[in-house]
């Protein structure tokens, strides 16, 4: 299983993905892939993400049971705790309205 999850990327990266995913909502991309065609589909979005951000997930003979990559700037990050990969969670950035009304 390879889920792919795309945020404010190009329509020519969607069309792309569309091409080899199934896209089941917005920006949100599963299909059953291979190493090496999952490396190939990753360096297309490498390629076309611009000023977006994506997540790749797979399935993988892990703890976990699954590993994930992302690109691209987010909130959250991914992190390695003992081995163990997990998500942190960084705090909102306060625009500048935010920070006159302050």
């Amino acid at each position: 299983m390879l889920v792919i999850v795309t945020e404010n990327v190009p329509p020519r990266l969607r069309g792309r993905l569309a091409v080899w995913l199934l896209e089941v909502r917005a920006g949100v991309y599963v299909g059953n892939y291979s190493v090496r065609v999952r490396d190939m589909i990753w360096e297309q979005v490498e390629s076309g993400i611009e000023e977006g951000n994506a997540v790749m997930v797979w399935r993988e003979r892990n703890e976990s049971g699954f590993d994930f990559k992302t690109l691209g700037p987010n909130r959250r990050m991914p992190c390695d705790y003992d081995g163990f990969r997990l998500v942190n969670f960084l705090p909102e950035v306060p625009d500048d309205d935010e920070l006159d009304a302050l």
